[in-house]
């Protein structure tokens, strides 16, 4: 049996994983992330089970620090706390990559939005969570007809806010141990590049602030200007997947949580 050795330049971060489980309800198709995992870990000779999210929110899962495993945001909060690893706040607009925004961001809470698109004090607003409770999917709201819409999701929940911009095009960039290693168009139009000398820049300020998880995405979009902006950043441990190789995103998501791990409360 051959364990994932993350190639890390320090010894004392380095973990060996012997065995995963993967997120899977048993029916139906596999999601395309534990597709690429499940391919990835069973050619490195490492051995893959399956779990539903009922059992790992029931601690049926015997986990350890030489167990990797990957899900949806709740089950990997769910193996958080079994394991004792504190889940890390999102953090989808880093105050270091402020400046790569290139639009106005702000947090908020539903009540006020609501009130502000009421009275005509706000034009047209981007609105999503700013928690880790995802209580509506964000969404352009044009009027408080549009917050009235989202029924009884508290007005007390903070959200983040953001200018209505246009994208021509969007990316996620995955970077692991500060090295892009891949980019995958998601949405837009695919004649429209980045403009990889912003997104090196942003990476290198995201990793100077201290802040940046070992292995993560950023989202950059070009904007109606022609301008390279960030979309949002997204942590490694449960990273949506687009045309990543399954080695490049196994190594990703293996790197960060081998980090989480070694965070556990002892």
């Amino acid at each position: 049996m051959r364990a994932v050795d993350q190639r890390d330049e320090k010894p004392s971060e380095r973990l060996m994983i012997t065995s995963a489980y993967l997120q899977y309800a048993g029916s139906g198709p596999m999601r395309h992330e534990e597709q690429l995992l499940d391919e990835c870990l069973r050619r490195r000779g490492i051995p893959v089970r399956y779990y539903t999210i009922k059992r790992i929110l029931r601690r049926q899962l015997p986990l350890s620090p030489e167990t990797f495993i990957a899900g949806d945001m709740d089950a990997m909060h769910g193996a958080m706390r079994q394991l004792g690893i504190p889940i890390p706040a999102p953090d989808d607009y880093p105050s270091s990559l402020r400046e790569f925004r290139r639009r106005e961001v702000w947090t908020a809470t539903l009540g006020a939005v609501e009130r502000a698109l009421g009275d005509g004090s706000l034009p047209p607003t981007f609105v999503k969570p700013a928690d880790r409770r995802k209580g509506f999917t964000g969404a352009v709201c044009y009027s408080e007809r549009d917050i009235a819409e989202l029924g009884t999701v508290s007005r007390r929940q903070r959200v983040w806010c953001s200018e209505v911009v246009e994208w021509l095009a969007e990316h996620r960039v995955y970077v692991n141990d500060q090295r892009i290693v891949a980019v995958d168009r998601y949405a837009g139009d695919e004649s429209v590049r980045l403009d990889l000398g912003v997104v090196r820049s942003a990476v290198a300020a995201y990793h100077r602030s201290g802040t940046a998880p070992a292995a993560y995405g950023l989202d950059f979009g070009v904007l109606a200007d022609k301008r390279t902006a960030l979309v949002e950043a997204n942590d490694g441990y449960a990273l949506g997947a687009f045309g990543i190789t399954a080695d490049d995103y196994t190594d990703l998501v293996v790197r960060r949580w081998c980090e989480l791990l070694e965070s556990a409360e002892k």
